[in-house]
């Protein structure tokens, strides 16, 4: 591992601490507001928003970029590869250095001035590029995780660019219109993240179980089309306050829930043909991966529920939807970017006292995360009866009662922290060892 990567480990690592802190302060400002005086809710939430967006993205791109010199059979780093980490750690750190100074711009997501879209766009091309030359040159078949960082990397790029065409005055210039572009391309762009990190997930699967079947035959490329079809697709219930026609938001909700199902059903497999040794030998690779399907299950059932027009009239822009999000951030994909920096840093190897603070961390981390979850789902039921079923307009008078479970949700934040961050630290001292 070149001291470049390691440092673009690292930073993966210090934005998922940073996102964890930053959104932990905000929810205690948002609920006491004289705390505020210093670092405000209104420049808090971007910091939060732009930590955890980097922390997934650059994790994501990290597992692909480890995992496919062994795929590949690469012999060094590519000199594009070492330029994108270079440029990307230098740009998200000019992010937060324009949060500090309270310099915003942009849109939903990428809150900083839109200027600084374009070395993330230089940088994008540089992976790409890379990837794409290494690809073209395998020698054998490309297994579906191949396939899955592929269409990941490439349709992150398309929903990008698509997320910046408000920049065109056509599009700025009629509210609907950019409305449903921003809507449509983050929806898509969470797919692309996504085919990455559920591929590398596929691919640790396939490492700690020694099946490559889990990652070939019929079956499993049929996930990957559902998977591809919901990164193109699964932005229609992302607009139902916006015109359009029903049925593209029910197809849209269809194939967002076939893909996990299936997700469930390839990591079922993957536990049911793993051998006790082998699961012992990577343990907290395995455990981090099963913690990632119990939150696939909680929130197939949230959004099953959400799908539902008579209820989603209720829970639309209340905190259900951030319970939503925040059980795919943290529960799932969190979790599973947890395993893949595991096995990369080889923290089953770790001593024991290492590997028990990682484990309780794990613990600590789930059990408040499920407080967290349920807390958000509690406001948002009570905010959407009160604002649809009761008609208030009050808003002061309406989230009376929503603030007070928000207090549970903010308390538990802190055992989020608290349980991430050990896991984090801990990681960050295996990295510091790692080839030493």
């Amino acid at each position: 591992m070149s001291g470049t990567f390691k440092l673009y480990v690292g930073s993966a690592l210090v934005m998922l601490m940073a996102a964890l802190v930053f959104g932990t302060v905000a929810a205690f400002v948002f609920l006491f507001p004289a705390l505020g005086a210093y670092l405000p809710f209104e420049q808090l939430r971007p910091m939060h928003v732009s930590a955890a967006l980097f922390w997934i993205i650059t994790g994501a791109t990290a597992g692909v970029m480890h995992y496919k010199k062994e795929v590949f059979g690469e012999a060094r780093e590519p000199f594009l590869q070492r330029a994108f980490m270079v440029l990307w750690m230098a740009t998200t750190a000019s992010v937060f250095v324009f949060y500090a100074f309270r310099k915003f711009g942009g849109r939903e997501y990428w809150e900083f001035p839109p200027l600084l879209g374009v070395p993330i766009l230089l940088a994008w091309l540089l992976l790409l590029v890379s990837y794409l030359r290494a690809w073209v040159r395998r020698t054998t078949p490309a297994p579906l995780y191949v396939w899955m960082w592929t269409t990941g990397l490439l349709f992150f790029l398309f929903t990008f660019i698509e997320q910046n065409l408000y920049q065109v005055p056509w599009f700025r210039d009629y509210y609907l219109r950019e409305l449903t572009v921003q809507w449509k391309s983050n929806g898509a762009m969470v797919g692309a993240w996504n085919q990455m990190i559920y591929g590398t997930a596929l691919f640790l699967m396939v490492r700690i179980s020694g099946d490559e079947g889990i990652a070939r035959g019929r079956k499993v490329f049929v996930f990957w089309f559902l998977g591809l079809s919901n990164l193109m697709f699964n932005w229609g219930h992302h607009i139902y306050n916006v015109p359009t026609a029903g049925w593209i938001r029910h197809v849209a909700y269809g194939i967002s829930m076939a893909e996990w199902i299936f997700l469930i059903n390839i990591i079922r497999g993957f536990r049911s043909k793993l051998d006790e040794h082998r699961k012992f030998e990577h343990l907290l690779t395995y455990r981090f991966l099963i913690a990632s399907e119990l939150w696939i299950f909680l929130n197939l059932f949230l959004a099953l529920l959400m799908s539902v027009p008579a209820i989603n009239r209720y829970t639309h822009g209340t905190h259900i939807t951030v319970a939503h999000a925040m059980g795919t951030t943290i529960g799932i994909n969190t979790m599973i970017l947890l395993a893949s920096l595991s096995n990369m840093l080889r923290v089953d190897e770790l001593p024991a006292t290492r590997k028990r603070w990682i484990g309780h961390g794990r613990t600590l981390a789930l059990a408040s995360l499920l407080v967290f979850w349920c807390a958000l789902i509690g406001a948002g039921m009570l905010k959407g009866y009160r604002d649809v079923a009761l008609g208030m307009t009050d808003f002061q008078q309406m989230m009376r009662p929503v603030l007070t479970v928000l207090h549970v949700f903010a308390f538990a934040g802190l055992g989020v922290l608290a349980g991430l961050g050990v896991v984090a630290w801990n990681y960050l001292g295996a990295l510091r060892k790692l080839n030493q």
